[in-house]
């Protein structure tokens, strides 16, 4: 493989060895620091891979803008996920909660101080019809939280250990090359209750999560089984190419949240053209979602 033969010489040289030929200047496709980040890929390569597996892997992902990778936790870690996520929802305490619901409509998403100061904390948010004009549940406080976040992966052992710690997700970022600093700026888990909630749009991550150029990718873990039945994601394949970022997600002056347009109203944008592919999956399964990539998720009952 010729990257690896290129540069293996900058991982295994010592000072008595000689010094190798200038290369002949030519048009190159990759430069010198992709070479290499690629050349230490297969010199770290877990066994099992190949150069065809990695090309298919990368190629995927940038063509599709999202992608399914089975079995990405192992059922040891996949239950131990999920019985946290249940342990954190029955200790989940009312006395002192601010009874924030999460909400994703344009005109009325949540901004309060409870949702905007929890990047470093555990929180918990309400879906839209847990709680009646008398400030009380309308059912079961496990049932009630549409999600938990936004510090697990730094503050529960339990998550950080498959997150901030896991070798083998690290490594997913580094085999992607679509960061070569990245930063994980929040997770959470997303519970999907049935019978209440309200419609999640379509959407891109990068209008909540805006960088120029587009830079959020997400990894999104099934803890349970997800079907057509059960809470799949549908994701339209090349919309991260096509589709612009139209807003971005802001605080606002006078406190709390809006959206800031970046296209002009009267800007006719372009029509999304193919059809949306419904990915089913098992608990473990990973999905890479690209930051512009338009998915759609179904509304029944998952945890994520």
């Amino acid at each position: 493989m010729k990257f690896w033969r290129r540069h293996k010489h900058e991982f295994s040289a010592d000072e008595t060895a000689e010094p190798l030929p200038v290369a002949p200047e030519k048009k190159m496709r990759y430069s010198r620091e992709d070479d290499i980040l690629l050349a230490r890929y297969f010199f770290e390569k877990p066994e099992g891979t190949s150069d065809k597996i990695f090309q298919n892997f990368g190629r995927l992902f940038h063509q599709n803008g999202y992608l399914l990778v089975p079995g990405f936790l192992d059922t040891n870690e996949t239950e131990a996920l999920l019985g946290r996520a249940k342990q954190l929802l029955d200790e989940f305490s009312l006395d002192d909660h601010p009874l924030t619901k999460f909400t994703t409509s344009d005109k009325d998403h949540v901004g309060d101080d409870y949702f905007l100061n929890s990047a470093d904390k555990i929180r918990y948010f309400l879906e839209e019809d847990a709680v009646d004009e008398n400030g009380k549940l309308t059912r079961d406080k496990s049932k009630a939280v549409n999600k938990i976040g936004h510090a697990l992966h730094e503050l529960d052992p339990i998550f950080r250990k498959v997150t901030l710690e896991n070798e083998k997700l690290r490594r997913l970022v580094r085999d992607l090359k679509f960061h070569r600093e990245p930063v994980a700026l929040q997770s959470m888990v997303i519970t999907k209750q049935t019978h209440i909630g309200g419609q999640v749009p379509e959407h891109n991550d990068s209008t909540f999560l805006y960088t120029d150029p587009p830079s959020a990718l997400g990894f999104w873990i099934a803890l349970e089984k997800c079907t057509p039945a059960n809470g799949a994601l549908s994701f339209l394949p090349g919309s991260h190419l096509t589709s612009p970022i139209t807003k971005r997600f802001v605080r606002l002056p006078e406190g709390g949240t809006g959206f800031e347009e970046l296209i002009p109203p009267e800007v006719e944008l372009p029509l999304h053209t193919g059809k949306y592919v419904l990915e089913a999956c098992n608990p473990g399964d990973l999905v890479l979602i690209h930051g512009s990539v338009l998915p759609v998720p179904c509304i029944k009952s998952k945890v994520a």
